[in-house]
């Protein structure tokens, strides 16, 4: 029985950090900036890293290109 509520509360913890982690990506898309591809490969590849996920952050909240 203790395995079980590990496990659920292990996947609760889960999947209430998961839009933590991706907030960069979620921002992007959000704000339609053009290289939110680039945002989704950083975030995802060196978001655990604190400094990939501010960079991250930094690419989907910095200010659009206007035409």
């Amino acid at each position: 029985m203790e395995a079980m509520v590990n496990g659920v509360l292990s996947s609760v913890v889960l999947f209430s950090l998961a839009p933590l982690y991706f907030l960069p990506t979620i921002v992007a898309v959000l704000r339609r900036v053009p290289n939110s591809g680039s945002v989704l490969v950083i975030n995802l590849f060196l978001g655990w890293s604190f400094v990939g996920w501010v960079v991250a952050l930094a690419m989907a909240v910095r200010s659009k290109v206007r035409n």
